[in-house]
């Protein structure tokens, strides 16, 4: 983990706009009418609305999908009462934590009050404004009060996160690590060490959990809290035993079988750990130095289960687990409070999805092959996409069930899928591909069977019902590959084109490509030689119909492989060229770009050819194109060299093909922005109609639009790239490509291979 200094801290904070977050208008406002809409006179109708009915504010204001964190500064962190200004940047990042795991808007509110009763008042004024209240930083006991008086008080969600946010995920961590040491929860001995909110918080959760009030010890600053002492607050008395025999922490560890730290660095010692009972469960949660290191627990003993609240140590007690997630399913089902059971239903979800196989995305997050359920892995980590559809929605299951749901969900699927497309997890197109394929899988040849992206790629197609994979390598590499990352492999075929079994095969597919390119100059021994290349072999299968698509790309560069698919596939009979399109899910919209791969300096008929190929291919994700064809001039300002050529190729669209939305030559932002467009050049033909199709005048500008697109992001998707123009259904990969851009790809190889029958089957009938 990169050691946080002061100095990068603060350049962090102060870098660019100050702060952390911001306001960002939802409408348009770029004309008049945009602006009486949204303030005078068109906001009246709304806020009359409202008047008659203040559920109504859900629907025409952001107060359902609004959280306020509030703080009076009185315990930020682990510096104390620094007060509410210098609380504001924990605030401002708690808001942001909220909107990069849930989607869900922040104000930060610092409240200069410490009178409780001041304090409720101030934030009982304010509200109305919110879909939800999440306080944060105050100081016990007072926070017991204030988070009590504010949830029977208000009819929204609140909840004070210091105090429930690590009782849920140190809860489920709990859960799992009692199940990794075959211990049952109410039978263990607990010691919590320390007093505090988050304390008291996590060890009620516990006792609601099933651990039993007798076997807890809890120890504060003046030692272990015995029923005797004077002056108790209510909640320590709650847990406050009867026993007199023990007064300090290492009295009561002894034969223990969980500890709890929510305390200070440095105060469990080795002979602590040592003296607890066989594969003791260690919480050293405080931050940033645990009450335990890491190093010195595991050094202790070998059995011990540990979690910290670092993120560079297994088993990380991280609040953002929980809490943004509790609050998305909260406000969904417009709940008026967060109550015990939506908390134990986030427990149990929590729990549930560590037992879960990890998606790829986490392991690649945490530089690890396989994380698996057990001693360094029963808390998710804060990475875990699926996080926000497990969690949120068992809250919100938990809302309607208990009745403080206002807006029941009815549909969960859909929830699903809206929760997913929130995060940009999914799109309404990728989710449209993966059904089509769904509906006819095809086989497909997975060309580096021993890649390990490309062998998790089609172990995930195939859970995913797009595909029957085909891997093409050596199998017994293959299957200890598979092991290693605990794969199954059960339904997936392996060939190995090399063996000797495959010597058949290889003369066969040798014949048919000889004998395909005899006038070229082919012979068979030189076919022959180039069927142990996998992507002569793959390719082949294709091409004889036993296999019905082909992905590749990871290990081979395009221009190999461009090669090899003109030499075996060819290029379809009305086009001299092919190209490649990338996808854009982006938050203005879905984008067709073309050609990103193939043609360095397309003349004019190449270009001819890429947009017509990008007509056919937009029309193919069943989307009617609207096509720009882009330079850096406008409709004939230059009359060189590109300009001049994509000019040409517009002419000729425009001439052959009058009922296509295209124009051009043009700039991009003259393609994106319609209106001025509109304005400047009255005579396009694209007049009142949003461009989704943008064809480069060369590789160098597609490569670089859709990379620069992809590495800035705005939370949407780039699929691709999309093969346009072979004669079968043969498509590549990047060699840093993701699983799940392979398995975009693959649906969308699926789809091809899918409509590729259809045709042939038409062109039969004919």
């Amino acid at each position: 983990m990169t050691k946080i200094t002061k100095e990068a801290a603060l350049l962090y904070h102060s870098q660019g706009k100050p702060g952390k977050i911001e306001v960002v208008p939802t409408k348009p406002y770029s004309t008049q009418t945009d602006l009486s809409l949204a303030y005078s006179p068109g906001v009246a109708e709304p806020c009359l609305e409202i008047e008659k009915n203040p559920q109504a504010a859900y629907d025409y204001t952001a107060k359902g999908n609004l959280v306020a964190v509030i703080s009076n500064g009185t315990a930020v962190l682990g510096l104390g009462d620094i007060g509410t200004l210098a609380g504001k940047p924990v605030m401002e990042g708690k808001g942001l934590l909220f909107k990069i795991y849930a989607g869900i808007d922040v104000f930060d509110i610092e409240v200069d009050e410490k009178d409780p009763e001041k304090f409720i008042q101030a934030v009982k004024a304010i509200a109305p404004t919110f879909g939800g209240i999440n306080l944060e930083d105050i100081k016990a006991p007072e926070c017991f009060e204030i988070e009590r008086r504010l949830k029977a008080e208000l009819d929204i969600p609140v909840m004070h996160d210091d105090q429930h946010g690590t009782a849920i995920i140190s809860s489920a961590g709990l859960i799992n690590a009692l199940q990794v040491a075959g211990k049952k929860i109410d039978e263990v001995k607990i010691v919590v060490n320390g007093a505090g909110a988050s304390a008291i918080s996590c060890t009620k959760l516990y006792v609601a959990l099933g651990a039993r009030r007798e076997n807890i010890l809890m120890v504060d600053s003046k030692g272990v809290i015995t029923s005797d002492r004077p002056n108790l607050t209510e909640e320590k008395k709650f847990f406050a035993t009867d026993r007199r025999d023990v007064h300090t922490l290492a009295e009561a560890i002894k034969g223990a079988d969980v500890f709890l730290g929510l305390s200070r660095g440095n105060v469990l010692t080795q002979d602590m750990v040592r003296s607890m009972a066989a594969m003791p469960i260690v919480f050293a949660l405080a931050n940033p130095t645990p009450e335990i290191s890491y190093e010195d627990a595991m050094a202790s003993r070998p059995d011990v289960l540990m979690a910290t609240g670092r993120s560079d140590y297994p088993n990380q007690i991280n609040n953002v687990i929980g809490f943004p997630y509790i609050f998305r399913g909260a406000l969904d089902t417009q709940a008026t409070a967060i109550n015990e059971e939506m908390k134990l239903a986030a427990v149990r979800a929590i729990a549930d999805l560590a037992k879960q196989p990890v998606p790829d995305v986490v392991n690649e997050a945490y530089h690890v092959n396989n994380l698996t359920f057990g001693p360094s892995y029963f808390i998710p980590k804060p990475v875990d996409p699926r996080l926000i559809t497990h969690v949120s929605m068992a809250v919100a299951k938990a809302a309607m069930e208990s009745g403080v749901a206002r807006k029941p969900i009815t549909d969960w699927e859909a929830y699903a899928t809206q929760l997913r497309e929130l995060m940009g997890q999914e799109s309404k197109l990728t989710r449209q591909l993966y059904d089509t394929a769904r509906s006819n899988p095809q086989r497909v040849v997975f060309a580096e069977g021993i890649h390990p992206t490309m062998l998790k790629a089609a172990v995930e197609a195939k859970a995913e019902g797009i595909c029957h994979p085909i891997l093409l390598g050596n199998d017994e590499r293959i299957e200890k590959l598979a092991k290693e990352l605990e794969l199954s492999l059960e339904g997936i075929e392996i060939i190995n084109l090399r063996h000797d079994r495959e010597a058949e095969r290889r003369e066969r597919y040798a014949r048919i490509l000889t004998e395909k390119r005899a006038r070229q100059g082919a012979n068979f021994q030189e076919s022959n030689d180039k069927m142990f290349e996998r992507n002569y072999f793959g390719m082949m299968m294709v091409e004889t119909g036993e296999a019905d698509a082909f992905i590749t790309g990871l290990y081979t560069k395009y221009s190999n492989t461009i090669k090899v698919a003109k030499e075996v596939i060819g290029i379809q009979d009305e086009f001299k060229t092919f190209g490649t399109m990338h996808i854009v899910n982006s938050k203005k919209g879905t984008y067709f770009l073309a050609d990103t791969l193939i043609n360095r300096h397309p003349d004019t008929e190449t270009l001819i050819d890429i947009a017509k190929l990008a007509n056919h291919t937009v029309e193919f994700f069943n989307h009617k194109p609207v096509m720009a064809m882009l330079s850096y001039s406008n409709f004939g300002t230059d009359t060189m060299g590109s300009p001049a050529t994509v000019h040409e190729a517009v002419e000729y669209l425009h001439r052959e093909y009058p009922e296509w939305d295209v124009d051009g030559e043009m700039q991009v932002k003259f393609a994106l922005n319609g209106k001025l467009r509109d304005e400047k050049f009255s005579f396009n033909k694209l007049q009142g109609k949003e461009v989704n199709t943008l064809v480069f005048p060369n590789l160098s500008s597609a490569n670089q639009a859709y990379q620069l697109i992809q590495m800035m992001g705005d939370g949407g998707e780039v699929i691709g790239p999309i093969q346009m123009g072979l004669n079968k259904p043969i498509h590549f990969t990047d060699w840093e490509a993701s699983v799940r851009d392979i398995v975009n790809i693959t649906a969308v190889a699926v789809i091809d291979a899918i409509v590729e029958k259809k045709r042939k089957a038409m062109n039969a009938e004919l």
